[in-house]
Formats: C-alpha cells, structure tokens, sequence
C-alpha cells in the first residue's frame, strides 16, 4: 500500500535513492545473464530486450502505470488520480518523497516486464516484443501490483509479498509460459545443440544481478530500518545455499558442477527468497534457498524433455522459485522477526491458505491477460521471425547490428516481408 504521509528522513531517503539506482542496473545486467546463454548471433537482440524495457516500460509506468496501481481505487485496479504523474510531488510518503517512492517500484515493472524475454529469445520479432512488454506492464503487472501492494484485495486478505515474489516472478513466468507456447519452439529446437556462446558474461550478468537484488529486497522495507537489514543478510543466505544445493545435485546427476548450472541455481535463491525477505529468519531463508533450488533443478530437467521451449527456463527459475518462495512464506514467516505475521509453522495455518491464493490468482490473471495481449498485437503484426530471419539471426535481421564483427563492414540484411 502507498506509505501515508509523514516527515522525510534524510537516512531512509538516502538509502532508498541508492536502492533504485541498484535496481535500476538489475535489468541490463539480466540482459547480459541471458545474452551470455544465447548463441552469438542473438546476443545483441537478447541485449537489447533488457534494455529496451528501461524506455518503454519505464515511461508507460510513469505516465499510467503507476497510477493503476497505486493510486486509490477499487480492490482490483487503481484510479487515474497519479496520471501522467500528477500529484506525485516532493511531500512525503513514509519517511520519502512521493517521486522516489514511485521511481522505486518503477524499477520494478522495468525488470518484471524484462524478465518475460528469456522463454522467447532467438526467434521473436523485436517490434511485436517491444509492443507487448509495454502494454503486458500497463494492463497485467500494474493491477496485480495493486493487488498486493496497492491497497487491493490481496493485500487486505493479508497476502505477504515482501519484494515481489508473486507480483514480479510469478507474475512474469505465467506470462513466459504463455509466450512461449504461442511463438512457439525455435526451428532447431530438440534438432540440434543450442549452448551458451559467452558463459562468462552469463557470470558477470549474474553477480551484478545478485549485487542490485540487495536494492530490490533490502529497499522494499522504505527505509533504512531493521527490516531492510533482515532482508539484505537473508538476499545474501539464500542464494548461498541455493547454490550449493545446485552444485551438488549436478555433481552427483553428472559428476561436473556447471558454471551455467551455478549461475541458475543463484538467481533461483534470490527469486525464492524476495517474497520471504522480510518475514523469514535468516536460517530460514537459507531453507527455501536450498529447497528452492532442488524443486527448480528438477523441474528443469522436466522441461527439457518436453517440446515447451522456454528457451532460458524463465519457468522454472522465476516460476518454480517464486512458487516455492511465497508457500514457504507462508510457512516459515515468524513475527518474532518481522512484527507482522507468523505462518504456519509458527502457529497460523490460515497464512499458508492466503499465499496460495495469491500465487493461483497471480497465475491466473497473468495467463489470461497475456493470451488476450498477445491476440491483440497478432491481430496487427506477426509475432516470430521468419525462417530465413531466425537462420541469419536476429541482431543482424532486426537490428542491422553484428555483436561480434565478422570483418570490415556491417552485414545488411533487408527484412523478410513475405509474410
């Protein structure tokens, strides 16, 4: 819910101005996680749909996003009161300014909007995709925002979300499900090897994520408090063990612990822990992490029996994890530590009851709307990339741009317009 007014503290302000700035970078460093496991030919279109989403996401949410969900209005969506940013000024929300408060979560839609791009790369079209993750950040992830932080039902319901993990990871794997399924598969899927052309920048994607995901926990306690010191100690735990647990499951399937592997099993921890950040002791944080990762490795190996090709496994990273994440919240959450709400382990069954709720409500509204989104754009231009452009790939084919250059000169290659 927005902050009700108050006097600005210039500790908290300072912190949360650090905060949306480490946020903020979390969405180039995801393009360059998921860049480093494409192959070379897509790694600047992969670049670029993480970064893409800081300008349109980020405006839409300025000009009616943020409106939608946090300005006051019914229980489901909020009003048009912060339109175009009116009435979000310098006073005071909390203990910030209202513009920070609102630059904060923007960050937040940037990234979630962001996300969606891993189940789809290499063979979507860079026009439709830009299309859809602006008008997916306006009619699907403002309203589940409202929902749970806005002052929408699920928030009144008394759903705990710390950081987003059924607004922002949830909510973005149902929509990648969904994407996926109507793209459909790259044309060398299950034909051929498709590996990473750059793990290391899989490597530096993933520690600067790590790095920001301290901003995107730590800073969703507003302040510089002892909740946001709980989060950032459990962003720190969580991944740790998560790790650990990936690493041992591939040494003993395998006997080799994959960088790949390592870098997923992080992002897993950090996905599971954002929804228990602030309500979770740090022991058990380090539970969910390692659980966690156990149910996201296996479900990954599911995937790639199947023909889904959820090309960077968006599903069962932020799906999985943040599944695993909000039941565990409900289990694991102690007011001894966060004066707000035990769960069920802690003598409150009925908390579990309401993050399950959340999470089949996330899904479902996200599913949905993402079908009816993506309807709309076909109605008007094809989603996927032709054969031919997706064989050339798609730097060159929608971009006009090489990541790696072949020699003097630029390769231009005129789109396929047969379609």
């Amino acid at each position: 819910m927005l902050p009700a007014e108050g006097a600005i503290n210039a500790a908290d302000t300072a912190w949360m101005l650090v905060a949306t700035a480490m946020v903020l970078v979390m969405t180039p460093a995801l393009g360059f996680f998921y860049g480093g496991m494409v192959r070379a030919k897509n790694a600047l279109n992969t670049l670029m749909m993480s970064f893409t989403a800081l300008g349109f996401v980020g405006l839409a949410w300025a000009l009616i996003g943020y409106s939608l969900a946090f300005a006051e209005g019914s229980q489901w969506i909020g009003g048009l009161g912060f339109s175009f940013l009116a009435d979000v000024r310098l006073d005071a929300r909390g203990s910030i300014p209202h513009v920070l408060f609102m630059a904060y979560q923007g960050t937040f839609a940037i990234i979630t909007a962001a996300l969606v791009s891993g189940a789809i790369v290499e063979r979507m079209r860079f026009g439709p995709y830009v299309a859809f993750i602006t008008v997916w950040s306006v009619g699907v992830y403002a309203p589940v925002a409202h929902w749970v932080w806005g002052g929408g039902w699920l928030g009144e319901l008394g759903a705990l979300d710390f950081a987003g993990g059924t607004v922002v990871h949830i909510n973005a794997a149902a929509a990648a499900l969904v994407i996926a399924l109507v793209v459909g598969a790259r044309k060398d899927y299950a034909r051929q090897a498709i590996v990473p052309h750059n793990v290391p920048f899989t490597l530096l994607g993933t520690a600067i994520v790590w790095f920001g995901w301290f901003g995107f926990n730590g800073g969703s306690a507003l302040g510089a408090t002892a909740s946001a010191s709980l989060a950032f100690v459990n962003t720190m735990f969580a991944p740790m063990a998560a790790l650990v647990v990936w690493s041992l499951l591939d040494l003993q399937r395998t006997g080799k612990a994959t960088a790949v592997g390592a870098a997923t099993g992080i992002v897993v921890g950090l996905v599971a822990v954002t929804p228990a950040a602030g309500f979770v002791s740090p022991l058990s944080a380090i539970a969910i992490g390692g659980i966690a990762a156990a149910a996201s490795y296996y479900a990954l190996l599911w995937r790639a029996r199947t023909r889904l090709d959820d090309s960077l496994d968006v599903i069962s990273a932020h799906g999985v994890g943040g599944v695993v994440g909000a039941i565990l919240t409900g289990i694991l959450a102690d007011r001894a530590w966060n004066g707000v709400s035990d769960g069920a382990l802690f003598g409150n069954p009925s908390q579990l009851a309401v993050q399950a709720l959340a999470v089949a409500a996330t899904v479902a509204y996200s599913v949905a709307g993402t079908y009816v989104i993506l309807k709309l754009i076909v109605s008007i231009a094809g989603l996927r990339a032709s054969s031919r452009e997706e064989g050339i790939g798609l730097d060159v084919t929608q971009h006009g741009e090489e990541a790696y250059s072949r020699g003097e000169g630029a390769i231009l290659v005129q789109p396929d317009r047969s379609r």
